[in-house]
């Protein structure tokens, strides 16, 4: 059993969740994932580790509580425990020092950036990140990120906060300028944010780092849910991933394995509704 010592809300259906998991915390690297299952029969639900603290025996965990399953690991409150934290698992990031790095986060895509960013200014990386979301209180890690990075640049949806617009117009700026233009850039957030990151980047031959979130279930390559083309080859992002090349990746059989339970997904979702009501 695996306690929980924080739950927070930092956004719209967005906690921060730490939890107590000493062996996990000593073996993470950047970019790697557990598997949460918060009770008996509940479903696996992968989730990146946002950061560890090894003295404290934690890890943090950013959760986009949508879907039925995630609504219930959030339900656990400070104190309560979580049955099983499977972990660290994954491929870690590729940290290199490549001299000027662009972490591009969207949505709750930037916490699973955090860690990577962080990792590449801990080797000496000038590190520029661009957070977006639909409005202000959907940018989240702003201070957290701007504590290692040369500058942190925001754009919303509806202008509330920072420009007005998509992180692709910052990136654009960014590239464009002689003495800023990154050597690598790592992009995590929606699949399209995704892809327009990696077909803005190809021309100019900027290696490109994504982070895929397909559909998993076992963690270990076994089941096959989690599969995608990267380069023509099948390769599964739980073993091989979860960050791949970004210019190699299919993005379009990616989308469809993604939208392939939705409809199952919202019954649960309204079940899980329903009996809260009830309740």
């Amino acid at each position: 059993m695996y306690q929980v010592l924080e739950n927070t809300l930092l956004a719209p259906n967005l906690h921060r969740m730490v939890v107590r998991a000493e062996r996990v915390a000593a073996a993470r690297k950047a970019g790697q994932f557990v598997i949460v299952h918060v009770d008996a029969g509940a479903e696996r639900i992968p989730l990146t580790i946002g950061d560890a603290n090894v003295a404290q025996g934690t890890i943090t965990l950013y959760i986009q509580a949508i879907g039925a399953s995630t609504q219930r690991i959030v339900a656990v409150p400070v104190g309560g425990y979580l049955r099983d934290v499977a972990g660290p698992l994954g491929q870690p990031t590729e940290i290199e020092d490549w001299g000027r790095v662009a972490c591009v986060g969207g949505g709750v895509g930037t916490a699973v950036l955090f860690p990577m960013a962080k990792a590449l200014a801990d080797l000496g990386n000038e590190v520029t990140t661009i957070i977006g979301g639909r409005s202000e209180p959907y940018i989240i890690l702003a201070n957290e990120l701007g504590a290692f990075s040369k500058d942190v640049r925001i754009t919303t949806e509806d202008g509330s906060i920072g420009r007005k617009g998509f992180v692709t117009a910052e990136l654009a700026d960014l590239i464009a300028d002689p003495a800023r233009t990154p050597q690598a850039v790592f992009a995590v957030g929606p699949v399209p944010m995704m892809k327009a990151v990696a077909e803005q980047t190809r021309p100019f031959g900027i290696k490109t780092i994504v982070s895929l979130n397909p559909i998993m279930i076992d963690g270990t390559g076994m089941c096959g849910g989690c599969r995608v083309i990267a380069g023509g080859e099948t390769k599964f992002a739980c073993v091989d991933g979860p960050e791949f090349d970004g210019h190699a990746v299919d993005f379009t059989s990616l989308t469809d394995r993604l939208t392939m339970y939705r409809e199952i997904e919202e019954q649960c979702r309204l079940e899980t509704l329903k009996g809260a009501v009830n309740d």
